[in-house]
């Protein structure tokens, strides 16, 4: 049985593959979503934030669905990163045909688009924070087609029903999430101005 693997590694491994500062931001964002749903259902917090974190760290190098994220598992494999997580990775997307079976799997999966979601919200606010942005406004935005375009609504909607959450709870609880680290998220905004 392999040693887990630490945040502080995983974050290492993210910053090796993925340059691009929005990129990382991202992870970030999934990170506070999904350690906010471990520690709600008291799972493995230190397990589900590796996990979230390193759940795009091949797309800069793999930018495609043939290749993203089932090139990186190979890499994570050899770099010592659990079986359990390398499955949750290949599983938060639907194209790779890993069906979702896990608390953790099923939390990433419903964290990734929202978070990427909520984050662009955030951006088109007046201050651009992610204190300005609540259910109602993702609500009203996943309606807008020309928002967001590359964000799949369909996959917010049902991954929160394969989560077993409704809708409107999954879309706060990770708004809060977000808001709780606005600040490292780079979304705290220009609020004071």
């Amino acid at each position: 049985m392999m040693a887990m693997l630490e945040r502080e590694q995983a974050w290492n491994i993210l910053c090796e593959f993925t340059k691009t500062e929005g990129l990382r931001k991202h992870a970030l964002a999934v990170e506070a979503c999904v350690a906010a749903y471990a520690a709600k259902l008291s799972e493995d917090e230190p397990k589900w934030r590796v996990a979230a974190l390193l759940h795009d760290f091949d797309w800069e190098i793999h930018p495609t669905l043939e290749e993203h994220p089932q090139k990186g598992e190979p890499i994570l494999a050899e770099r010592g990163v659990d079986e359990e997580i390398r499955r949750a990775i290949l599983s938060h997307a639907n194209h790779t045909g890993v069906a979702r079976q896990s608390a953790l799997e099923k939390t990433l999966y419903a964290c990734d688009e929202l978070a990427g979601f909520i984050t662009a919200i955030s951006y088109v606010k007046p201050h651009r924070s992610v204190f300005e942005v609540d259910v109602a406004s993702v609500k009203k935005k996943m309606k807008d087609k020309a928002f967001a375009r590359s964000v799949n609504r369909q996959d917010i909607i049902e991954s929160a029903q394969e989560l077993g959450v409704p809708l409107e709870e999954h879309i706060d609880f990770c708004v809060k999430a977000m808001q709780a680290r606005a600040e490292e998220l780079g979304l705290k905004g220009n609020l004071d101005a």
